[in-house]
């Protein structure tokens, strides 16, 4: 059977690609551009703070301090391989709690070297559940398009074993509608049925886009870009840099799969880069109309 058959959709595409558009989390990276970016995105706007190589998990402890000052529903990426051990956790579990944040996404980490004795997500997963500290939401990362260089077998494990601490599944970058709703269902074929943030990319220029791709590893989604564009128009706007990706047939193939219990899409997770000005003014463009 088709997966077009398989799948009943019963939400308009207009319908669910509002309720993306309106239950959108926005990422940013706490570089110097932070204080400036988050300014662009609407007050109280739920916003994910990652962790940066260079930066180290202090930066992301700070900048969720700061925005939640704000006001904004903060997110902090709590990133396995930057921490050093279970004390070092509890003193961020600590400062983020006393910030009021109440959500935390726990990804293993860029970063080949773990600083302390937290190999992976599961293992500081594990670890935060014996300290004081606890959090309403949890989240963990999904790959729909698999990773570089973790197997199939190895992400199914994975999985499997972070889904029971988790409350959550935030997906990796990508730009093919019908790779995320294949890899739903064969979680859910599984017995994951944690709800899904969609990870999309946000607005910006073809070759910024591309150098990003290629550096997180989306190959596949690339890939299909290029089918989807083009070979002319793949040249004309990645190499020559022309016109801006906007991913507008991503939410428009997700939307009418909202409000679907087997695929209990919760939202949107958009990758935006600190690039908010142009993201947001395409976001509001989409709701207005």
């Amino acid at each position: 059977m088709s997966l077009g058959a398989q799948r009943g959709a019963e939400t308009s595409t207009a319908d669910g690609a509002e309720y993306l558009l309106t239950n959108a989390r926005f990422e940013l990276m706490p570089f110097d551009s932070f204080e400036d970016e988050i300014q662009h995105l609407p007050d109280g706007a739920s916003v994910a703070i990652t962790t940066s190589p260079k930066l180290g998990i202090e930066k992301t402890v700070e900048r969720s301090e700061e925005a939640a000052a704000q006001g904004y529903d903060v997110i902090p990426h709590i990133a396995a391989r930057y921490i050093e051990g279970p004390e070092q956790l509890e003193e961020i579990a600590r400062r983020l709690t006393e910030a009021g944040v109440t959500d935390i996404f726990v990804p293993g980490g860029d970063k080949e070297d773990p600083v302390g004795e937290f190999e992976s997500a599961y293992d500081l997963l594990v670890a935060l559940d014996d300290i004081d500290y606890e959090f309403d939401e949890v989240g963990i990362t999904g790959y729909p398009e698999g990773h570089d260089f973790i197997s199939e077998d190895e992400l199914t494990e994975s999985m499997e074993k972070k889904a029971p601490y988790a409350t959550y599944i935030v997906t990796q970058l990508c730009y093919d509608s019908e790779a995320i709703l294949e890899w739903i269902e064969e979680i859910r074929a599984r017995g994951v049925d944690l709800p899904v943030e969609i990870g999309i990319p946000g607005v910006m220029k073809y070759e910024k886009l591309l150098k990003i791709s290629r550096k997180v590893g989306v190959g596949d989604s690339v890939k299909f870009l290029r089918k989807t564009t083009g070979l002319v128009g793949f040249v004309k706007q990645f190499v020559g840099s022309r016109g801006r990706y906007r991913p507008d047939d991503l939410i428009d193939g997700l939307g009418p799969y909202v409000g679907d219990d087997t695929y209990n899409i919760h939202g949107l997770h958009i990758y935006t880069f600190n690039q908010t000005p142009d993201l947001e003014g395409w976001r509001r463009g989409r709701l207005e109309d």
